[in-house]
């Protein structure tokens, strides 16, 4: 992290040479993403999305939902123009917005947004500012609409914080020698000393599932949930409303998973 906590070009290189084996499941989790939304495949709705780093789930949701449009959001220049480049085809479906998560300049970007997404941001946040993240959204969005996080959580015991970091270096080792054929990967992880539940960082800041799904139901969410989790990375969120309401053609799994699978190898390519 650069000076201060800001994310710096240099972070963004060192994530763009991990990223494929720093995120376990990466295509499960974009695909349970795109699964949770709650509006039909043919709706025309409006996403924000949190950091959207490289775009990789932007483009999943431009892709999955051709009526939908997406303002992808992130604080560091390089990220942005990758983006950029990225949501290009889809004809003024994507746009691209400098944003400081901890600022909150931004919040009035969600008004009557219908889904806001985040991918590994909200955990930079201390527990008082994801709590005002959190009311910012459920003030803030549209009737139908969802706040879905993918990112880290802490353990609430040394048991959980141990197992986090034993089960997060054996899914990045697995995933390297999946990718490459080699540990090499693997080991510049570590190296970089990646695992925050090995190496704690005082710029990440993640609560527990059980604090952050008790603010989101005190923000105002008529539903909060945790759908997802695998060494020590949850998917977890909130609905504004209790049942779910989008209309046609709903997007499945493993649909969403192909979508994810294709994202990721361009990125690959």
């Amino acid at each position: 992290m650069g000076e201060q906590g800001v994310w710096s070009e240099a972070n963004s290189k060192t994530y763009r040479q991990l990223a494929a084996i720093a995120v376990p499941a990466r295509a499960e989790q974009i695909a349970t993403l795109l699964t949770l939304i709650p509006f039909g495949r043919d709706e025309a709705f409006r996403v924000v999305e949190l950091a959207s780093g490289e775009g990789i789930l932007a483009e999943a949701v431009l892709e999955a939902f051709p009526q939908a449009t997406v303002l992808a959001l992130d604080g560091e220049e390089t990220m942005r123009q990758t983006t950029a480049a990225r949501l290009s085809r889809f004809e003024g479906r994507g746009s691209i917005g400098a944003f400081d998560i901890r600022a909150g300049d931004w919040y009035p970007q969600l008004d009557g947004a219908d889904c806001v997404l985040s991918s590994l941001c909200v955990h930079h946040l201390d527990g008082a500012e994801k709590q005002v993240l959190y009311l910012a959204a459920a003030n803030r969005l549209a009737e139908r609409g969802a706040l879905l996080i993918a990112d880290l959580v802490e353990g609430a015991r040394r048991e959980a914080r141990d197992l986090f970091a034993d089960t997060y270096d054996g899914v990045a080792k697995a995933q390297s020698e999946a990718l490459t054929g080699s540990t090499a990967l693997f080991e510049q992880l570590v190296a970089t000393e990646w695992n925050y539940y090995r190496y704690p960082d005082p710029v990440d800041k993640p609560s527990t599932l059980f604090e952050q799904l008790t603010w989101l139901k005190e923000a105002g969410f008529a539903v909060v949930d945790c759908f997802w989790m695998q060494a020590g990375h949850a998917i977890y969120g909130g609905y504004r409303s209790e049942e779910a309401s989008g209309a046609g053609e709903r997007l499945h799994y493993e649909a969403a998973l192909e979508i994810a699978r294709r994202a990721l190898a361009e990125t690959a390519g």
